[in-house]
């Protein structure tokens, strides 16, 4: 396992940019009036790259699975609701409740951070599950995994790490959906839940403590996909540790939990509110998610068009792209937003769940060389400088790359090697925006011949898109 040291949050939220820092924030605006404005600016301390490549939009779409989207507001300084789709009916608070039902398949995504509570109290944070009906509902847990931030903190890693068991990370997300893209169901989760005729159970009930730490920051990350055999409703929520008799915190119960979804607001203080999607020019505001988004998985084949079979390999010099996680500002001239459409939502919060976080991306890239020749052909995923038209012949990367990182966590890898056995492999990548990068991936590739190449991954809460899937033949 590779040495660990923690990266104050604090300090990852100055330094962030894209989601999280020049496009949701606001910029300072400048005086005109003053003497300094007139200095003619520095020239660029970089070399700008053009990476010409045909960027083609990624086939497939997303599915219709609802996720319970839980992001906003991300800091968190007073106990409340988070994200409730509770009916209003009964509540002292009606509008913090979204009245929206699950049944079936849908996934639950949470991500909340706190900075400094009060006397260094413990949030806790819950997800309460309703049954409404007359019937017992059973809801299986498929996979499910939370982290802590001092659990995973974000760090600098090398651009790709071989990651099978998962242990190498860099936040709470990237861990989290790790573990979810491996299959697995942390012990702290049952396999099943199942809650009586009218009545209400915890999925989760966990802490996120402060004390003791070395600056009191701390958050936690869970992604969790479920399966209900009846009409459910959920919610997030958070309030400080209660007491036990000899004064230690305690997990608080599910009356108490109960207690605060019917009688609280939403939790404060509330995040930036997003721009209007007819906005047209202006600085774009993402904002952040809150509400019940559509879809968790986008499944794709890609080939050449959309009747054939295979993925030919592109002419040397010629890489092809394929955009992972576009969005409003960031479509990299496909004219595609792959973003999650919400059902329902705040109307404080995000329009959109911009970044697909906790979205898997499942790829399937059937690669044919026809010619007589033998190949050597790269794949790799890479972010390119955000544009949503193209401004130039191709990609535009830069050295060196900006400095903060803009995509962080595993990616799986099957194909077949040279001796035609299957491999599977899970490469943690760490990279920055606009980095030119070494392959992801090599593939050697007889003359006449094909190999099966799947791309998986959770698109990482620790992100920022987009991202672009290239594929490279050599000469």
């Amino acid at each position: 396992m590779l040495q660990r040291k923690q990266i104050p949050s604090y300090i990852l939220s100055i330094l962030a940019i894209g989601l999280t820092g020049g496009l949701y924030f606001g910029c300072a605006k400048q005086d005109t009036n003053s003497p300094v404005t007139a200095q003619t600016p520095p020239p660029p301390s970089y070399q700008e790259i053009v990476q010409p490549a045909e960027v083609r939009p990624l086939p497939g779409q997303l599915d219709t699975v609802p996720m319970f989207n839980s992001n906003s507001p991300e800091w968190v300084k007073t106990p409340g609701i988070l994200l409730s789709t509770f009916p209003g009916n009964g509540k002292k608070v009606p509008s913090a409740h979204l009245n929206f039902p699950f049944q079936g398949r849908f996934d639950v995504f949470v991500h909340h951070q706190t900075h400094t509570p009060k006397d260094l109290q413990t949030f806790y944070l819950g997800v309460i599950l309703h049954n409404p009906t007359s019937t017992p509902v059973t809801v299986n847990v498929l996979q499910a995994a939370s982290y802590l931030t001092q659990d995973a903190p974000y760090i600098k890693l090398p651009t790709y790490v071989e990651n099978p068991n998962n242990t190498v990370y860099a936040g709470p997300g990237d861990r989290a959906g790790t573990d979810v893209l491996q299959g697995k169901r942390q012990a702290n989760f049952p396999d099943k839940i199942v809650i009586p005729p009218n009545s209400s159970r915890m999925l989760m009930n966990l802490p996120t403590p402060v004390r003791n730490l070395e600056k009191p920051i701390n958050g936690r990350s869970a992604i969790i996909r479920l399966q209900s055999s009846g009409k459910v409703y959920a919610a997030s929520l958070t309030m400080f540790a209660p007491k036990d008799a000899a004064g230690k915190d305690r997990a608080p119960t599910l009356e108490e939990w109960q207690n605060l979804l019917d009688t609280s607001g939403l939790a404060m203080p509330r995040d930036k509110a997003p721009s209007p999607p007819e906005q047209k020019g202006g600085q774009l505001i993402y904002g952040r998610v809150a509400g019940v988004a559509s879809g968790s998985l986008w499944k794709a084949q890609i080939t050449d068009s959309a009747g054939s079979k295979d993925l030919t390999l592109p002419q040397p010099e010629k890489p092809i792209s394929y955009p992972i996680s576009t969005l409003r500002g960031g479509q990299l001239g496909t004219g595609q937003n792959q973003t999650a459409k919400m059902l329902v939502r705040y109307p404080d919060t995000a329009y959109e769940a911009h970044g697909n976080y906790a979205v898997e991306y499942n790829l399937t890239l059937p690669l044919y060389n026809p010619t007589n020749q033998q190949k050597t052909v790269t794949l790799t995923l890479e972010t390119p400088l955000k544009e949503d038209r193209l401004s130039k012949a191709g990609l535009r990367f830069r050295k060196p790359s900006q400095d903060f990182p803009f995509f962080r966590g595993t990616v799986r890898l099957s194909y077949k090697d040279e001796a035609g056995k299957p491999v599977t492999r899970y490469v943690h990548l760490w990279h920055k925006t606009g980095q030119v990068l070494e392959p992801l991936l090599t593939l050697t590739m007889p003359a006449n011949s094909r190999n099966n190449l799947r791309v998986d991954l959770i698109y990482p809460p620790d992100s920022t898109p987009p991202q672009v899937l290239t594929l490279k033949t050599l000469k």
